[in-house]
């Protein structure tokens, strides 16, 4: 299969659908009117970010106007954690609870809001990723305001309680927020069943374009604006809305809808024959995360003896694009924070790769990155001090 890319870090990013591309075009050349303008040419514009709203709020069993439009996940992700504090700090408390293998969209500006005095706790994981939720009860203080946990993680795919922290945040009065941008189009999300207050989701992880993202706000949350200027978004964000990347958001949310059951089924059967393959066939290799409560798309190994950032440079020179974790920390030669958070020892954590699917790979493709990933590792052992001891 030499000369073909084989595309296996969909976590990272996705290809944009045709249909996608199409529905934008439009909004580039012919409705190009500022959606807040009052003359009739703006119309057209005005009635295309509403229709994506009502697309996109359909995913979570949203209201349209709770559905807030931003640049991404990360300012989704600043957003709902800064203003929440700025909202009810001085009221409740500054006081946050998240999980050790949040995305770093949500670290880094915990730690930034803990340089302001917010108090931070970190809840550990099991060597599944998942939660310990006796951690989580036990840190709910009087001046929690809030609780902010991934509904599935980025890099090994795990699948968090979101419904049981949810109601325990609800229970306590505290507001809920959740991290869904690897999950919002691939698994199902029911933002009043799962008791959650604000979500971030991004276009690009579903076959949207880049630079589009989106924050539910329920309605009983009262936060101000995050960028402040002009009265869009219902004086919520301010800033010219981006119509084409709003509508191809809202093109590829109607999709990944329409599509979940039949593309999550195709996408699991390749991830298990995939996890099936390399567990039977490599030697010291461990399959990272949730055996069941995962992502359907995600698979992630560790391989004793090998650095991953080798593995990943010989796959690239096969044609394979896949990733060692976030693409987020890609040049950073710490390991990964989720699998150490996970237990996994730090020679094990810097042998690992992330191949993350979609309904557009084959099997083929997946047998043919296991024949070169064996070849791979093979030669790379044959390397290895360690491994030849």
């Amino acid at each position: 299969m030499m000369g073909k890319v084989i595309y296996l870090d969909n976590a990272a990013t996705t290809k944009v659908y045709d249909e996608v591309v199409e529905a934008m075009l439009p909004y580039f050349t012919e409705y190009y009117g500022n959606p807040s303008a009052v003359y009739t040419f703006a119309g057209q514009a005005n009635k295309a970010v509403t229709i994506a709203r009502e697309q996109i709020a359909k995913v979570i069993g949203a209201r349209t106007d709770e559905i807030y439009f931003t640049g991404g996940g990360s300012e989704s992700d600043n957003w709902a954690l800064k203003a929440v504090i700025e909202e009810y700090g001085e009221k409740k408390g500054k006081h946050i609870i998240t999980t050790t293998v949040e995305h770093h969209a949500i670290l880094h500006t915990c730690e930034y809001l803990e340089s302001l005095g917010c108090e931070i706790t970190y809840v550990n994981v099991d060597e599944e990723g998942m939660i310990r939720m006796d951690e989580l009860k036990a840190a709910i203080r009087p001046d929690t305001v809030l609780i902010s946990v991934m509904t599935a993680n980025n890099e090994v795919g795990t699948i968090q309680p979101v419904e049981e922290i949810g109601a325990l945040a609800h229970e306590h009065e505290i507001i809920f927020h959740t991290d869904a941008v690897q999950a919002f189009g691939h698994i199902p999300i029911d933002v009043e069943k799962m008791h959650i207050d604000l979500l971030s989701a991004s276009g690009h992880k579903i076959n949207g374009p880049k630079g589009i993202g989106m924050m539910y706000i329920n309605k009983s949350v009262k936060i101000k604006s995050f960028i402040h200027g002009g009265a869009q978004e219902r004086q919520r964000r301010a800033g010219t809305l981006n119509v084409p990347g709003i509508v191809g958001f809202g093109k590829a949310a109607e999709i990944a809808l329409r599509d979940m059951e039949k593309r999550s089924k195709y996408e699991e059967e390749l991830r298990n024959h995939l996890a099936e393959r390399v567990m039977n066939e490599i030697k010291y290799a461990k399959f990272n995360g949730s055996k069941t409560s995962r992502l359907p798309n995600n698979a992630n190994f560790s391989f004793q003896y090998v650095e991953g950032e080798s593995m990943l440079i010989l796959l690239d020179q096969r044609g394979i694009c896949s990733s060692s974790g976030s693409a987020c920390t890609s040049g950073s030669i710490d390991p990964s924070h989720v699998l150490t958070a996970m237990g996994v020892p730090e020679e094990l954590a810097h042998g690992s790769i992330r191949l993350t699917l979609s309904e557009l790979n084959t099997l083929e493709e997946i047998d043919y990155t296991v024949d070169e990933l064996k070849k791979i590792i093979e030669r790379l052992r044959s390397m290895s001090p360690l491994y030849q001891g």
